[in-house]
């Protein structure tokens, strides 16, 4: 069985797909590793540190697939990647299945059976596979970084002769894998944490990290989870009740960091323009959500944007700004699935296409986009 790693070309992917030390880990199962050229330099991660481990370095993408079974990306295939992927090869990568549905349609009409693991299913076999939490862990203590940095006061609360410096308060929006780790990190760095989030299992969650839970607790509030852990969408009149509180909220605080979003749907908006013009000047906003659509009202991607003193910081792919932790992360999710799609008897490709989580994430096959979420969409019903 043969690997290619390929280069990202997107411009804002500097992750790569493997890094020398899972190399090292296929190479053990008898799996050969190709690397394209040049793959892991937006990770530090040089040619030479993965062929010390094994992989043959191929000068361009259509050489590195040559051969292979199977390509590991990050990112989908921009279409001019597309001549690059054998018909019939293997291809898992992040999809973003929901919103990049044209793109999809390519790489099945390409006849390249695609693996989404965005769509990883959350079952506890399936832990060390789930590449959104990987991803979602660094972006959220990220964009606390991101915010002191930009923020032009301390953290913590300073006792000095000349005077107190009181502590920041930081309200984080979202209390999933990134809000959780954003709440931790803030609290480290000495802030105040406050923290917000439709499902109930999530408040028990923010008081064991030291924060305090702020939200509309109703009979809606009770019931707002589905059994995969995701929010369910809420309706027009709990969102109001909840902005109305949050309207209470939001200009007592330093930081906000939103990180809410939906599955399938564009991201829920959470902080509205007379929010933003409600906060104190020199406070600061960070919308983890912006490349979907944005919880904060005029948040614009890949710029912060300053509203009456406050700065909204809109970074594009959060966990990219962490390349070298995100793609270690990211390169183990990944070994740890193609283990599953492995025989390490016959040393050679054996997918079990019964298995739930290669049905949770397979997305094309034989010509045609297949995965159950998104068949629906491709009939127009």
């Amino acid at each position: 069985m043969k690997i290619a790693i390929l280069k990202e070309r997107r411009p804002d992917e500097p992750r790569v797909a493997a890094t020398p030390e899972t190399v090292k880990k296929f190479k053990g199962l008898g799996i050969e590793v190709v690397v394209e050229a040049g793959a892991g330099e937006g990770a530090s991660l040089l040619d030479a540190a993965y062929e010390e481990q094994g992989a043959q370095i191929a000068p361009d993408a259509a050489a590195a697939t040559a051969e292979a079974d199977l390509v590991l990306k990050v990112r989908q295939p921009l279409p001019d990647e597309l001549p690059a992927l054998p018909r019939g090869i293997l291809l898992a990568c992040i999809m973003d299945p929901f919103r990049a549905r044209p793109e999809l349609d390519a790489l099945a009409q390409a006849g390249v059976t695609g693996f989404a693991l965005d769509f990883m299913p959350r079952i506890t076999r399936a832990q060390a596979m789930d590449v959104l939490s990987s991803q979602a862990n660094l972006a959220g203590y990220k964009a606390v970084i991101d915010a002191a940095a930009v923020y032009g006061r301390a953290f913590p609360m300073m006792m000095t002769p000349a005077g107190r410096i009181n502590p920041a308060q930081v309200l984080v929006m979202g209390a999933g894998v990134a809000g959780l780790q954003a709440i931790a990190t803030a609290k480290r760095l000495g802030a105040v944490v406050h923290a917000t989030d439709v499902r109930p299992a999530a408040k028990e969650q923010v008081l064991s990290l030291g924060g305090k839970f702020l939200a509309v607790e109703d009979e809606e509030f009770k019931a707002a989870e589905t059994a995969g852990g995701y929010a369910k969408e809420m309706s027009a009149e709990y969102q109001k009740k909840q902005a109305a509180l949050l309207a209470e909220s939001i200009p007592k605080m330093d930081i906000v960091i939103t990180t809410a979003l939906i599955p399938g749907r564009p991201a829920p908006r959470l902080v509205s323009e007379g929010m933003l013009r409600s906060m104190k000047p020199g406070a600061v906003v960070v919308d983890l959500a912006v490349e979907n659509g944005g919880n904060v009202e005029l948040a614009r991607p890949g710029e912060i944007v300053e509203v009456d003193g406050v700065k909204i910081i809109g970074h594009r792919n959060m966990p990219g700004r962490l390349a070298a932790d995100a793609s270690m992360l990211y390169a183990n999710n990944l070994f740890n699935f193609v283990s599953l799609l492995f025989d390490k008897d016959s040393k050679s490709l054996k997918v079990d296409w019964d298995d739930e989580i290669v049905k949770g994430t397979l997305v094309t096959r034989d010509g045609a986009v297949v995965h159950q979420a998104l068949v629906p969409t491709e009939k127009g019903e």
